[in-house]
């Protein structure tokens, strides 16, 4: 009786205390977007009409549905033991966080011009064409240096926050849950682990801090993206970061247990998500498991189908229009892999296709 009125407190507290950090982040992050969208020049263009999507507007009571539903489904994560509490709204942390909060405003002036010019290739002509695909030397949500400048590589995770209004951590960690569902009876140790796209390295080091003891690598294109991640995830001797394409890993056939890409396919050209599927059904071994996370697609939550459609007009996006109708089934299930059923985490798809043994 003792044991259970003492989780009948602890209960409370825990809600307490998450709903506290995690309103301040939202507080945070949703009074940068406040600020940005109103200096921005908006989606359209002088002498444009103003953009209507075709799938209706948004459901905004919908929305609000799923954003504190995905912070429901983290606090129930954490609370199931399935990785730690996040550790983001901490005294020491206040001045990296008003340095990048510097630099995103100081930055979102310039994005906002390349908004308003849908100028978005400027990188063209900086980045090596002979180790970079071209549809990859793009400025990608009209991005300051695309992904090729430590610049951008130090404000994107503040940039897709703000653009979340803090929701895109707790959105990686939901993807994390289910990283850690399909770690149950496996070691660790012995467990191959690939993030696939890793970015600046961000899930990467949540990933290890809930599995220390994993062998992990992360496998990005971004020069400074992947020396950003390798910072990140420096504490873990064991982890490795490769640059390099993931539509050709240099890995072998059947050497990774689990892989996990988040937001990748997004913005491939169809061509290339095609190759990317196929490369992971490549190096996954028999038994193992590909989670994929990234943008809902459409019907997935019907009701907001329209906001989808704003994000390439917004945004520099020049792929997110195929994806949204793209029948991603099809493509994985050509490459042999099994699918289970669509999860969703506020604006997230997420997705496990395992390879048969």
């Amino acid at each position: 009786m003792a044991e259970a009125n003492t989780r009948s407190v602890k209960r409370p507290l825990s809600l307490a205390k998450y709903a506290a950090a995690q309103g301040l982040r939202t507080l945070w992050y949703g009074g940068h977007y406040s600020l940005i969208r109103r200096n921005s020049s908006g989606f359209t263009r002088p002498g444009e009409p103003s953009f209507e999507p075709s799938q209706g507007k948004p459901d905004l009571k919908v929305m609000r549905r799923e954003f504190f539903k995905v912070f429901e489904q983290d606090l129930a994560n954490i609370e199931a033991g399935l990785y730690p509490r996040p550790r983001d709204v901490l005294p020491g942390q206040l001045p990296k966080a008003l340095k990048h909060s510097r630099n995103f405003i100081r930055d979102a002036q310039a994005v906002d011009e390349r908004r308003l010019n849908r100028s978005g290739v400027e990188v063209r002509d900086a980045a090596d064409p002979e180790r970079y695909p071209t549809y990859y030397r793009q400025n990608f949500h009209y991005q300051s240096g695309g992904w090729f400048t430590d610049e951008s590589a130090d404000i994107y995770d503040t940039q897709v926050e703000v653009l979340f209004t803090g929701a895109a951590d707790v959105m990686r960690r939901c993807v994390l849950g289910e990283v850690a569902r399909q770690m149950k009876g496996r070691d660790q140790r012995k467990t191959e682990f690939l993030d696939l796209a890793c970015g600046t390295g961000r899930f990467l080091a949540s990933v290890l801090d809930a599995f220390p003891r994993l062998k992990a690598k992360g496998l990005d294109l971004s020069p400074s993206y992947t020396e950003k991640a390798r910072e990140e995830v420096r504490h873990w001797k064991q982890a490795e970061i490769i640059q390099a394409q993931a539509e050709a890993m240099p890995l072998d056939d059947n050497s990774q247990d689990v892989i996990v890409s988040i937001y990748l396919f997004h913005e491939l050209p169809p061509k290339i998500r095609r190759e990317v599927a196929a490369e992971v059904a490549r190096v996954l071994k028999p038994g193992g498991v590909f989670i994929f996370a990234d943008s809902l697609q459409f019907g997935d939550t019907p009701e907001l189908d329209g906001l989808l459609e704003y994000f390439p007009e917004g945004f520099h996006e020049p792929y997110y229009k195929g994806y949204l109708r793209d029948d991603l089934d099809t493509v994985f299930e050509e490459t042999g892999l099994t699918g289970s059923s669509v999860n969703t985490a506020f604006l997230t798809r997420i997705k496990t296709w395992t390879k048969p043994s």
